[in-house]
């Protein structure tokens, strides 16, 4: 092998390693910050025409730094399964994971999980498994928001219950 041979095999595989090197990173030790205007609790407490509705739901938002959890309190007056589960029209689901803002939109992507933060089981009631949402944000002041669901037309209005300072914790 001539020698330019060797030089140039050797500039090369140096220049992939050190491209391989530069093209690569770890993972972040710390969660996200997330948006400050979301932090802390908010609460759905009515939907607008809810007696003509035959099924929905009251969210209960809690974001922490770039993460999420909500509780759903679902309303039916229509049986869609068994009754243990549906518990006369009345009954809760959780979900947990992180979001994202991205101009108006508020991008959740997690987890269907029990009222401990634990994931919920696959099968038994209801969902489970992953748990997508996206809602437009309409600021109305500080302390309101009006989630529109993209895909429902009934709007999600939410009013802060208690404001947090996003403190990040290790991963």
């Amino acid at each position: 092998m001539h020698r330019s041979s060797v030089t140039f095999v050797f500039a090369f595989c140096f220049g992939l390693f050190a491209l391989g090197l530069t093209a690569c990173s770890f993972n972040p030790n710390y969660q996200g910050k997330g948006v400050a205007y979301l932090q802390g609790e908010w609460r759905q407490d009515s939907v607008a025409s809810e007696k003509r509705l035959v099924n929905y739901a009251l969210y209960h938002f809690t974001f922490s730094c770039d993460s999420f959890f909500v509780r759903m309190e679902n309303y039916s007056t229509v049986n869609y399964g068994a009754d243990t589960c549906m518990k006369n029209g009345h009954w809760f689901e959780y979900a947990k994971g992180s979001y994202e803002v991205s101009g108006d939109t508020l991008h959740i992507k997690g987890f269907y999980a029990n009222a401990n933060y634990t994931l919920k089981d696959p099968g038994g009631c209801f969902n489970s498994g992953v748990y997508e949402d996206s809602f437009k944000v309409n600021k109305q002041g500080d302390s309101t928001l009006n989630l529109q669901p993209l895909g429902n037309p009934v709007v999600v209005k939410v009013k802060l219950v208690k404001r947090t300072t996003c403190v990040p914790k290790p991963l």
